[in-house]
């Protein structure tokens, strides 16, 4: 069995964490172009850590603009085994108000402008999205909840929409017709894409408000935005520590993430566009024989 080697994905303030030995800040050159920025690589109580701001340092990047390829490419060309997103989002319901936490188990996609897939024309595959986490380190997410004393919510479904403008009063009401928990810019495709890279892959989302359909609260101000994803921060920074603490020692859940490619190659081994396969050899490396 493989050691864990857990990867974040998230803000900048999750990366100040006490304790990190022997940071450092790495680049990583993907087949896929540049990562959102250079990956923060140390030691966080026995455990290996790859730490990516997803927007880069100084939030340089947009929701669309984010290279999501490259960016889960790097962190399993670092040996990432488990991927832990960690994401500011909107709250559409009541009961989940501004500082809640929500350990997310689905996601409905409404972006239009990314790429989405790591196969292509010259190798496809088709990997199951049916259960599009990890329940194993979504479980370890909860627990660290729970001993921390964060208020959260274990499930929801995550609207992942294109922005970068926020949600219309119209669309916003759709959202909430639907039953959706949350909304936000960042989660797909990178939930698809850690699939395809067979890892376990779980977000868990830091609700910052309540999005334009609540009567006291119709408009989003950048500035509350801000103000609470501070007030999240120490939270934040205290669950990756947490989860990371609970990951030492071999992998052993019998989740399915770490054989997603197993049946999902379509393109017959003749057919396979060999530069097409070179690219994939982080990501499928397993089933293509890389």
């Amino acid at each position: 069995m493989s050691e864990h080697v857990l990867g974040v994905i998230g803000g900048s303030g999750v990366y100040d964490i006490e304790g990190l030995d022997g940071a450092e800040w790495t680049s990583v050159e993907t087949p896929w172009g540049d990562p959102s920025d250079h990956v923060l690589c140390g030691v966080l109580d026995g455990l290996p850590v790859r730490f990516l701001p997803r927007h880069g340092r100084g939030h340089v990047q947009t929701p669309s603009s984010i290279n999501y390829r490259a960016n889960i490419d790097a962190l399993k060309r670092l040996g990432c085994t488990d991927v832990l997103s960690v994401s500011a989002c909107g709250s559409l319901k009541e009961e989940l108000p501004p500082g809640r936490f929500v350990v997310v188990d689905q996601f409905i996609d409404r972006t239009v402008a990314r790429e989405r897939s790591f196969f292509g024309p010259g190798c496809v595959a088709h990997v199951s999205m049916a259960h599009p986490v990890s329940r194993w380190l979504g479980d370890r997410c909860e627990d660290a909840l729970k001993e921390l004393e964060i208020a959260y919510q274990r499930g929801g479904t995550y609207l992942v929409m294109e922005g970068p403008q926020f949600s219309t009063a119209a669309e916003s009401a759709l959202y909430r017709s639907w039953g959706c928990d949350v909304i936000g810019m960042t989660n797909m495709p990178e939930a698809k894409l850690a699939r395809e890279a067979e890892l376990r892959y779980a977000t868990v989302a830091m609700v910052t408000d309540y999005d334009c359909w609540h009567p006291d609260h119709d408009h989003v101000d950048v500035a509350m935005v801000v103000k609470t994803l501070l007030d999240n921060a120490d939270k934040a920074r205290a669950l990756v520590k947490r989860v990371a603490a609970t990951l030492t020692g071999p992998t052993s859940p019998d989740d399915g993430c770490d054989e997603a490619l197993e049946n999902a190659l379509i393109t017959h081994p003749d057919k396979r566009d060999p530069a097409m396969t070179a690219k994939l050899d982080a990501v499928a490396g397993r089933v293509l024989g890389g």
